[in-house]
């Protein structure tokens, strides 16, 4: 019996990028049974706009931008626990998969074999398409540690990180773990539930083969420590999020000596880089530590939004 799948992508004022999104959702060779889009209270006319041209796809709006994190959770707790899809696959609107992702994913996990009762998640491999750069996902050791070349290279290898973006979420694991935390509202939203997903017992399968084409904001490549990487020029609002909810786990989540130690290498060679690179470095560096100060402190919720 084929497992039924449905995709949730949040999106936030996408009206101009979102019909190439829904376009490969809709031209995937393994069809989804349901096409969810969350619209997080866009002002720019998503809604009018995917109600219009695409009236086949579910649309959930939402009161108010409630951030990839109530986004995330609105659309799980729609998809894996009211409609009781097997399978959910969870999406940023900039995301474009390839027409055989979800049947290269699946795939995956038939090969598997006895461990496929053990994978809550199955994460494909992202890339930026214009410069070619791949986002591995990750292991956690007190901190963020990079796959070695043998793990990348194999057909599928287990990682403790992945973005949220292109993963196939088990609607039993949603049932046993619960949703994404909506009081992070973006960035590292899609870590602490992987962590949380994996103190469970779930493993989270990653298949190389499959690539997402997924874009980080507006991305260009810079020289950091002698090394070409990709570097995004985040807004202020943005900053407090990531240093706010990384600082939160380091002292709250997962507090030792070792984690914290990461979070405040990680956050210093982030400010090193803000301070070399951003176009708004004090506004962003006055943002990462009220950030810090908060996470801290244990001080979540949404606090700041976009503006536009």
């Amino acid at each position: 019996m084929n497992p039924s799948i449905a995709s949730v992508t949040v999106a936030y004022n996408g009206a101009n990028i979102l019909p190439r999104h829904i376009e490969a959702l809709l031209g995937q060779v393994h069809p989804l049974q349901e096409v969810i889009v969350v619209d997080n209270a866009s002002s720019d006319g998503t809604s009018a706009l995917i109600a219009k041209r695409y009236p086949q796809v579910t649309l959930l709006r939402l009161p108010e931008n409630l951030g990839v994190g109530g986004g995330l959770a609105a659309g799980l707790a729609y998809a894996a626990l009211e409609k009781r899809h097997d399978w959910v696959m969870t999406l940023d609107q900039d995301s474009v998969p390839a027409t055989d992702v979800l049947a290269t994913m699946l795939e995956g996990i038939g090969s598997l074999d006895g461990m496929q009762a053990e994978v809550g998640i199955v994460a494909p491999m992202p890339v930026h398409r214009e410069t070619g750069t791949y986002y591995p996902p990750l292991l956690w050791r007190n901190g963020f540690v990079k796959p070695s070349a043998e793990q990348l290279s194999d057909a599928i290898w287990f990682a403790d990180l992945v973005i949220a973006s292109g993963c196939l979420v088990r609607r039993e694991l949603v049932e046993n773990v619960g949703l994404p935390r909506t009081d992070f509202f973006i960035d590292y939203v899609d870590f602490e539930y992987c962590l949380r997903v994996r103190s469970r017992g779930y493993k989270i399968a990653v298949i190389p083969g499959a690539e997402l084409s997924h874009e980080i904001g507006n991305a260009r490549t810079i020289w950091w420590a002698g090394r070409p990487r990709l570097w995004t020029a985040y807004a202020p609002w943005r900053e407090y999020y990531n240093s706010r909810n990384l600082a939160y786990a380091g002292w709250h989540l997962y507090p030792n000596r070792g984690t914290k130690r990461f979070v405040l290498g990680h956050l210093a060679r982030h400010a090193g880089a803000v301070l070399l690179f951003s176009p708004k470095k004090l506004a962003c560096l006055w943002k990462m530590a009220q950030g810090f100060w908060d996470g801290y402190r244990a001080k979540l919720g949404i606090r700041f939004r976009p503006k536009g």
